[in-house]
C-alpha cells in the first residue's frame, strides 16, 4: 500500500531539487515517487511510498543542508 508523506522545505530552487534528484531517487527507488512544489509558500515535497518513512527523508534533506518537517 502506498502512503502519501508531505515536508514544508527550505528547498527554493530548481537547481537545488536537481542536485537533490539523484539521492531521492535513490532513496524512493522503484517504490514510489517524489517532487516538490516550489510555488507552494512551504516549498512541498510529497514523496509516495512503499515503506520509507518521515524521519528517514527529513534526516536526508537536514544532511544535505535543508531544513524539512513533515506536515500532518
Amino acid at each position: 500500500m502506498m502512503t502519501v508523506l508531505v515536508f514544508k522545505t527550505s528547498v527554493k530552487r530548481k537547481g537545488e531539487v536537481k542536485q537533490l534528484r539523484p539521492t531521492l531517487n535513490k532513496l524512493v527507488d522503484n517504490n514510489g515517487s517524489w517532487n516538490f512544489d516550489l510555488e507552494d509558500c512551504d516549498n512541498i515535497l510529497r514523496v509516495e511510498t512503499q515503506g520509507l518513512e518521515a524521519p528517514t527523508i527529513t534526516s536526508l534533506l537536514q544532511n544535505n543542508g535543508y531544513q524539512c518537517e513533515e506536515l500532518e
